[in-house]
């Protein structure tokens, strides 16, 4: 077992105390966004074996089945393939939408073959691999995602009553629906500078006008997008999508190309190991309107909000089920009991409430207090847990 020190990355739209908070730090003051936990390149985890602490990519580079497991390895190579964070969004994040696997793998090669560095602005791909999410609420959290059926967007966009969005209702009253949401929201991120300064700029005023009147209402989301993104189409492109609250415990899987952004609140996400993302606005970075377009699919629908599931044979266990198997996230809820995980896999666990204990089967024993993470390597051997953690997050991969 390792306990790991964990890089915070201080993005702009990160809250200023969240992660602090949470870690019990005081607030340097800057926005601190996410603490990444896992063996990504770019913030990899580190751990002391008793020669100093060194980051957990190597020690795995160094021995991957020893790390990981040889089904792991098999299965997914010698890598970790799931990276967990906690995330703080202060203000929204950008609307994005992540690769599939092929995606990634033929934008990589092909950005390489170009010879764009890896740190350029106007990199798509900083790896081969998809980015699927889940994500899963410590608090009430908010967030856009996928999107709104087409005739629903066109309604909002009417009410909102702005002429240079004429064009956009009429794309979205097309009869095939995933044509016209492609349509709309090309044409939103496309419009000539001035259209979009105008159209920007009245519809701003009308939901800021609209949330005052109404602060509960469909429009008092996007009141803060105005407000913090001041000029940027995001605010348009938005409201084609899904606004979604979470409480506490209840999550979102996000597979390739849903278009999605973060507004207020934290949570954990566990994902891919990689870092790669399409924007469409709500950003000063580099957004390609054309890659994007791949990338994203054109289908309506309301988010599918999970609950967890019991785990049968593990009391005190459950699981977020999600379609793929790269990453799997459960959360225990310690009550004083003894329980015990199974040692094949490679697992990160991560305490957000309470302190737990974890004993490996030859006595030794590492307390976890809130915002403290462990890596254990696949041994083969369970680990018992014990303590009152009332929320004990356990992410690893199903083999």
């Amino acid at each position: 077992m390792d306990r790991l020190v964990n890089t915070i990355r201080p993005y702009a739209w990160g809250s200023v105390t969240a992660l602090p908070e949470l870690l019990g730090q005081d607030p340097t003051g800057e926005p601190q966004a996410e603490l990444w936990m896992g063996a990504h390149p770019g913030d990899p985890s580190r751990a002391d074996r008793g020669a100093g602490p060194r980051p957990l990519d190597e020690l795995i580079a160094a021995d991957p089945e020893g790390e990981l497991g040889t089904a792991t390895v098999a299965r997914f190579g010698p890598t970790l393939p799931f990276l967990l964070k906690i995330l703080a969004a202060g203000i929204p994040i950008s609307i994005q939408a992540h690769p599939t696997l092929d995606q990634a793998r033929a934008g990589f090669a092909a950005e390489n073959a170009l010879g764009i560095p890896l740190d350029a602005p106007r990199r798509n791909y900083r790896d081969a691999n998809h980015k699927p999410e889940l994500i899963c609420a410590l608090d009430e959290f908010e967030g856009l995602c996928g999107f709104r059926p087409a005739a629903e967007a066109a309604e909002l966009l009417a009410r909102i009553s702005v002429p240079a969005l004429d064009p956009v209702i009429d794309l979205l009253c097309v009869e095939d629906e995933s044509e016209a949401l492609r349509s709309a929201l090309n044409a939103v991120l496309t419009m000539d500078d001035k259209t979009a300064e105008e159209a920007v700029r009245e519809t701003a005023e009308v939901v800021r006008d609209q949330a005052e009147r109404a602060p509960d209402g469909v429009l008092a989301p996007y009141a803060r997008l105005a407000r913090d993104f001041p000029g940027d189409r995001g605010l348009i492109a938005g409201l084609l999508l899904n606004h979604v609250r979470l409480s506490p415990g209840e999550a979102l899987y996000l597979g390739a190309g849903v278009p999605h952004a973060y507004l207020h609140g934290v949570c954990v996400e566990l994902q891919a190991n990689s870092d790669n993302v399409l924007r469409a606005g709500l950003t000063p970075k580099h957004i390609d309107v054309p890659e994007l377009m791949k990338v994203v699919v054109f289908e309506a629908g309301a988010p599918g909000v999970l609950h967890p599931t019991p785990v049968a044979g593990t009391p005190g266990e459950e699981l977020y089920p999600v379609p793929i198997d790269e990453f799997r996230l459960s959360r225990f809820r310690l009550d004083g009991t003894d329980r015990e995980i199974d040692g094949r896999t490679p697992q990160i666990l991560l305490c957000t409430a309470g302190t737990a204990r974890l004993t490996a089967p030859d006595g030794t024993t590492l307390d976890l207090a809130r915002g403290e993470s462990a890596f254990l390597p696949a041994t083969g051997t369970p680990t018992r847990l014990s303590g009152t953690a009332t929320t004990l997050f356990r992410a690893t991969v199903t083999i």
